[in-house]
């Protein structure tokens, strides 16, 4: 009976949130730290039922969304050609990509049944993002200024249709203000762009 009232609250709980971690698991069953046996039982036995996924270390989702890897990490956002896409710059059909100041593997990675970008970023680069809806869930996604930004920083290719694009919708005062904190190479490279 206990057993099924521990199950009953993890499922609940998956419902509740996108992503659930380990540690919540633990807190549901009461388990002391040195006894995680029961909390990997199950864990263990919802991946092989299907009824959840990992998606990082320690992370699960009953979801087919790799883009909420983004919420495994602490901070990240989805950026790059990511965020062009969330805000509807360019129609390319692209996979997510998180930067995140996080000492992670960088490159393409499976996970949730499809590729993610990790990318590495400078903890004092790591602004200018924000929480939109994106269907059912808010994800992290950089804003317009930063993106573009973002570009710059990680030598990404500029079409002349995206730039034109870029230079009508952005803030130019919130791009001098977010540029306060890069080299001087990279404030040039912006500023002349824009």
């Amino acid at each position: 009976m206990g057993k099924r009232i521990h199950l009953d609250r993890i499922e609940q709980l998956f419902e509740k949130s996108p992503v659930v971690d380990i540690r919540s698991i633990k807190r549901i069953i009461k388990l002391h730290s040195k006894n995680t046996a029961y909390a990997k039982l199950v864990i263990h036995n919802l991946l092989k039922k299907n009824k959840i996924q990992k998606i990082a270390k320690g992370y699960y989702t009953k979801y087919n969304d790799n883009s909420l890897a983004v919420l495994c990490y602490n901070p990240a956002y989805l950026g790059l050609q990511t965020a062009l896409s969330y805000h509807q710059l360019w129609d390319q059909e692209t996979i997510p990509v998180i930067l995140t100041p996080q000492k992670i593997r960088q490159g393409i990675r499976t996970v949730a049944g499809g590729n993610v970008m990790f990318r590495n970023i400078q903890k004092k680069y790591c602004f200018g993002f924000d929480y939109y809806q994106d269907g059912m869930f808010y994800l992290p996604y950089s804003d317009i200024e930063k993106t573009f930004i973002d570009l710059v920083l990680f030598k990404q290719p500029i079409s002349k249709e995206l730039l034109k694009i870029f230079r009508k919708k952005v803030d130019k005062k919130r791009v001098i203000t977010y540029l306060k904190v890069y080299p001087e190479n990279i404030r040039r490279k912006v500023l002349k762009l824009i």
